[in-house]
């Protein structure tokens, strides 16, 4: 349920409603727009009656939310949520431009990578320390070590790090030396690892799951939200259909619908998706199009003789070329890059 107050309501005024509403055993959600406020209350409203609220003279007007996300959803915030990543916004118009390897291979490696997509206009560097592989034989990353790599890589230029966590193990040390933390396709509904990380104070890219409705998905930022993290990010990435020539099958209608539920950013990951390097560069165009928040794009110097994924990434110089492409097509549909 969610109370819209009039415009011009008084902070006396606005406590005091929610005042009400914790009166009732609900809790309080309170957003603050330019022109309205919403209080969204959180918890068993069904025999709450809403005219106990519509009577007082600072209620414009009471709404049953029918969806199970409340935080999430876009009745409880109307306007976009901006998130900030060390300084690099995303949404409300601003593009996260997150780029480089699937695994950290070497500090040579990832720092040239790094150099190169921040070079062409990224604004965060993405780098695979722990990789969650199908096969228990394949390449399973650097580990601790990767990722103080990629803390040099930072330090080198100044690129936030993007990087999967896959355990509540390293939490602790992802929350501090990481800048966006990454929570892969897999451990969508991990839901224990999901409220630790509403305990963190670090922004979160939630991908979603290779099966999962756009509700499993947002139910489980709602999770990270509800634990007490409001800084969480929505990734499509492809899902699991009939189809096999591609890996995965980009849901374009995703950003689009999502963005109507929810007001957190979407970014799109083309890479993850088709599995194919030449696969990237239409469907990054076709989401910054579709009016995605952001790309998370997979950079290699050799993809020839990469450890992980190879198939899929692009060369810097092809990167490059893609996001001098992509700008007409954000300007055109109001989004900074």
């Amino acid at each position: 349920m969610i109370i819209v107050l009039k415009p011009r309501t008084s902070d006396e005024n606005v406590k005091r409603v929610e005042n009400m509403v914790r009166a009732k055993g609900l809790e309080v959600h309170t957003v603050k727009g330019e022109d309205l406020t919403i209080i969204g209350c959180i918890g068993d409203t069904v025999r709450v009656d809403p005219k106990l609220f519509e009577v007082d003279s600072s209620v414009e007007k009471v709404m049953h939310v029918q969806e199970p996300y409340k935080l999430v959803n876009r009745a409880f915030h109307p306007d976009d949520t901006i998130v900030d990543v060390s300084g690099v916004k995303v949404g409300g118009g601003h593009l996260a431009l997150i780029a480089g390897p699937c695994s950290v291979e070497s500090e040579e490696q990832v720092i040239e990578i790094a150099k190169a997509v921040k070079a062409s206009g990224a604004n965060m560097l993405r780098g695979g320390a722990f990789k969650p592989r199908t096969s228990p034989y394949s390449f399973q990353g650097l580990g601790l070590e990767g990722l103080e790599i990629l803390c040099a890589a930072r330090e080198e230029t100044g690129l936030p790090i993007v990087t999967e966590l896959m355990s509540p193990e390293y939490l602790e040390i992802f929350d501090e030396k990481v800048d966006l933390i990454q929570i892969g396709a897999r451990n969508m509904q991990n839901y224990d690892l999901l409220k630790q990380l509403g305990q963190t104070k670090r922004p979160i890219l939630l991908k979603r799951g290779l099966n999962a409705t756009y509700e499993e998905w947002m139910m489980s930022a709602e999770y990270i939200m509800a634990s007490g993290n409001p800084n969480v990010i929505l990734c499509e990435r492809g899902i699991r259909t009939f189809e096999t020539y591609t890996r995965n099958t980009l849901d374009l209608q995703s950003i689009p619908v999502v963005r109507k539920l929810s007001h957190l950013p979407v970014v799109v990951d083309p890479s993850h998706a088709g599995g194919k390097w030449w696969l990237v560069d239409p469907m990054a165009k076709a989401s910054i199009a579709a009016g995605a928040d952001g790309l998370i794009i997979e950079v290699h110097n050799s993809p020839e003789t990469a450890l992980c994924d190879g198939a899929q990434s692009l060369k810097p110089e092809k990167y490059d070329t893609l996001l001098k492409e992509i700008t007409g097509i954000a300007k055109a549909v109001g989004k900074e890059m």
